[in-house]
């Protein structure tokens, strides 16, 4: 795979769209989600980890993501870890966005 680390993070993470397209619905969304909300707080080296992840077949992926196996060496879980967990917060509502809430409010009962 060409270095990317002479390119910005925009154009990086353009390049990198692609490779997240997957045999897999599930997996597209959840690398293309992780792009948009996690890729550029990443060092370079994660970077780079990052692209050695998306050279792994979709059944790798999947069960490391279900956490039904863990990935081979510290480095990829760690990054499975984080994508998990970038991935799993949403804002409920443009509201929430606009005043940096990544959950909703509790609210008693």
């Amino acid at each position: 795979m060409r270095d990317l680390s002479s390119l910005s993070t925009d154009q990086q993470i353009r390049r990198l769209r692609w490779q997240c397209r997957r045999g897999m619905l599930e997996l597209d969304h959840l690398l293309d989600r992780f792009l948009d909300l996690g890729y550029s707080d990443l060092t370079e080296p994660e970077r780079l980890t990052f692209r050695r992840l998306l050279d792994k077949q979709d059944t790798c992926l999947s069960d490391w993501f279900m956490a039904r196996t863990d990935p081979p060496d510290l480095d990829l879980r760690e990054l499975v870890r984080r994508i998990v967990e970038v991935t799993r917060e949403r804002p409920t509502s443009p509201d929430a966005m606009l005043h940096g809430q990544r959950t909703p409010p509790r609210t008693e009962r």
